[in-house]
Order: structure tokens, then C-alpha cells, then sequence
């Protein structure tokens, strides 16, 4: 191929990078206001891990740290904390005595789903405006790029 041939892609590529930026800009500024509203001194590290909890279900702390690709020590503070301040709580796994099961508390469940419900009603009206078929193409897109 030759070097104008490879332009064309390099600029789409950079254009996606520089809206993925945007994106992810938007997504840390939402995680930290979600967060805040589950507790003022909530990390949004903290947050991801306790919505993990809440829609996944309990389960251990090393299993979380490779779901959210989070390394184990901030999984431990933020665990911790989210521990100390009654969002989560932790119990003996029943098959293995050593490790330690993780689960959101009730009420961490409840601040949880308040935090996510207003946002998911304007994310979901924003994208009920547009056609079927690009929300299905916008859905594949992204399924490849995390595959």
C-alpha cells in the first residue's frame, strides 16, 4: 500500500480516538457524579466496584479486580472503605473458609439503582431518537472493539 492509501484510515482512526476521548471524559464525569450520589466521599474506583457488586451479584474481591480490570490494591482500599461505611459487606465463602465473599448491602443496592435511574432515562431517551438499525450497528461496533 502506499502512503496516501494509508492516510484516508489514519485520519477516521484519529477521528475515533479524539471522540473516544470525549467519551471517556463524559464517562469519569458521570461516575464521579454517580458516585456522589451514592456517598459524598465516594471514589468513582469505588463506585464501579459497588455498581459491579450490585449487578453481578457477590463474589470475591480477585474476581472483581479482573472484571473491572482493577489492580488488587486499589480494589482493597476502595473494598475497605466501601466496607467501613456500610455499602458492602463481607462474609466466608462456604466452600472455602479462606477467601472472602463481597456483597452489596441493601441499602448500597437502593442508593445504587436512585444514582443510575435519573441518568438511564435521559442516556436512554437520547438514544431513542435514533434508528433501529444504527442503535444495532452502534451496539456490534462496540462488541467488536471490546472483543
Amino acid at each position: 500500500m502506499t502512503s496516501t492509501a494509508i492516510a484516508p484510515i489514519d485520519s477516521a482512526i484519529v477521528d475515533v480516538e479524539d471522540a473516544m476521548a470525549v467519551l471517556f471524559t463524559r464517562a469519569g464525569a458521570t461516575w464521579r457524579d454517580f458516585a456522589a450520589c451514592v456517598h459524598p466521599e465516594l471514589q468513582p474506583a469505588g463506585y464501579k466496584i459497588l455498581s459491579a457488586l450490585v449487578h453481578h451479584g457477590p463474589t470475591t474481591s480477585g474476581a472483581l479486580a479482573e472484571l473491572l480490570f482493577t489492580d488488587k490494591s486499589v480494589m482493597s482500599r476502595q473494598v475497605r472503605w466501601l466496607q467501613d461505611n456500610g455499602l458492602v459487606e463481607s462474609h466466608a465463602d462456604p466452600d472455602d473458609g479462606r477467601v472472602r465473599i463481597l456483597a452489596a448491602t441493601t441499602d448500597a443496592r437502593i442508593r445504587v439503582e436512585q444514582a443510575r435511574s435519573s441518568n438511564t432515562e435521559v442516556f436512554r431517551e437520547q438514544l431513542r431518537r435514533w434508528p433501529r438499525e444504527d442503535l444495532r450497528r452502534f451496539a456490534e461496533m462496540i462488541g467488536r472493539l471490546g472483543a
